[in-house]
């Protein structure tokens, strides 16, 4: 089991930034990353970083995010710039572990003109 505890979210103006953070209870064999979604879609994916430092980002938000990671503290996080309103949505924290895919609670970001 890999429990996820995220913080971070909120609401800012359109052009800001926000950092998220995902916490985990143990090490995740493959990775973790962020995921979104909006009521009435499909969670897509925002970010992952594999613990060799590879990086993948959705092509929405390449060159305005930036995904990192604390291998000591098994814990990811995601600077968010130049924020749009169509990055409103509820991130997700995931990871894996063996094979099993694992989800945190959920974090709103909310961005308004």
């Amino acid at each position: 089991q890999v429990q996820l505890v995220e913080s971070g979210g909120g609401s800012v103006q359109a052009g800001g930034s926000l950092k998220l953070s995902c916490a985990a209870s143990t090490f995740s064999t493959c990775g973790m990353g962020w995921y979104r979604q909006v009521p009435g879609k499909e969670r897509e994916l925002v970010s992952f970083i594999r613990h060799d430092g590879t990086k993948t980002y959705a092509d929405s938000v390449k060159g305005r995010f930036t995904i990192s990671q604390d291998n000591v503290k098994n814990t990811i996080y995601l600077q968010m710039d130049s924020l749009k309103t169509e990055d409103t949505s509820v991130y997700y924290c995931a990871a894996c572990r063996f094979g099993a895919n694992y989800w945190g609670q959920g974090t709103q970001v909310t961005v308004s003109q």
